[in-house]
């Protein structure tokens, strides 16, 4: 069942950078999943404690940073390679394929616990500190970590964490996360990744295109790990889940641009509220598709001060 454009703007926003690129792909007729990565970094593989094998890379010198992508971002196809750049003087930089993407393993039954339990790892491997910034959905994600490792995590920093306290959002949040469950279920991955397209204000005719695209097996093959971030990771329901972030014990940089839809911003600042050591910084002139030359010198500021 279709969403109302209403609706679907509104869910979408958390990945505009996904449908952006996906959609001019389809125009030129290219792949946005593979692009070239930056000669300077190559994949390693560490284990995690279940035994999955991790992709990872890292560049530059300094303090632990560790990139955590959000829905559907694939580390090694090159995505965040202009950020890690940017960050590089100032930091060793990690990059990684969550699990269920491109290069790393995965394990079932999924649990938020095991993606913890990667960056854990990581961490190890980087020294036994680090500072976490996560985008989207990535965000929670580095929070939750941050709870449960402790003195291992730093500080966070989070771009646009997907919250919507809006309470007419949440019955569309839970009938989108039914379809999702459903399609995976049925091993129907391209009509999962067309539910998720949709959502994002992403017109029919585009969609069909896409599924005709070269890149869309790559979207597939990540599908499930859209019920990942979205049933696992967010939850329902759909609202700032204030009694967990009240646990983040380190300082934490909630970040949201001041040209996203107005719940991203709203749901960053009841965010960075909550949280005990908590900070808001606005972006201007920024979406959810942040540039990297916008937010490296923010990162650099908050994990160096």
């Amino acid at each position: 069942m279709a969403l109302d454009a209403h609706t679907a703007a509104d869910v979408g926003n958390q990945l505009i950078e996904l449908k952006d690129q996906a959609v001019a792909a389809t125009k030129r007729g290219d792949e946005p999943f593979l692009r070239v990565k930056p000669e300077e970094t190559t994949m390693n593989i560490l284990s995690s404690h279940d035994g999955t094998t991790i992709a990872y890379d890292k560049q530059g010198e300094g303090p632990a940073l560790i990139l955590v992508d959000g829905a559907l971002t694939v580390h090694s196809s090159g995505s965040g390679s202009e950020l890690a750049k940017l960050l590089a003087p100032h930091f060793t930089v990690y990059g990684f394929d969550r699990r269920g993407r491109a290069e790393s393993g995965d394990t079932l039954p999924y649990a938020v616990d095991r993606e913890i339990d990667d960056i854990e790892a990581l961490i190890d491997r980087a020294g036994g500190s680090a500072f976490l910034y996560g985008h989207s959905s990535g965000g929670p994600l580095a929070m939750r970590a941050a709870i449960r490792l402790g003195s291992k995590v730093s500080k966070i920093a989070m771009y646009e964490p997907p919250y919507n306290n809006d309470p007419g959002a949440q019955e569309s949040w839970s009938q989108y996360l039914r379809q999702l469950r459903e399609a995976l279920a049925e091993g129907r991955r391209g009509d999962a990744v067309a539910l998720f397209m949709r959502f994002v204000g992403t017109p029919a005719e585009q969609i069909d295109g896409m599924r005709r695209a070269p890149f869309w097996p790559g979207m597939e093959a990540v599908a499930p790990t859209l019920a990942y971030d979205h049933a696992a990771i967010l939850g329902e329901p759909w609202s700032v889940p204030t009694e967990l972030a009240a646990r983040v014990s380190v300082p934490a940089l909630v970040m949201a641009g001041d040209a996203s839809l107005p719940f991203m911003p709203d749901a960053a600042r009841v965010l960075s509220q909550v949280i005990p050591q908590g900070q808001l910084r606005m972006l201007e002139g920024q979406t959810h598709e942040v540039n990297p030359g916008v937010l490296a010198p923010v990162l650099v500021e908050f994990f160096t001060s």
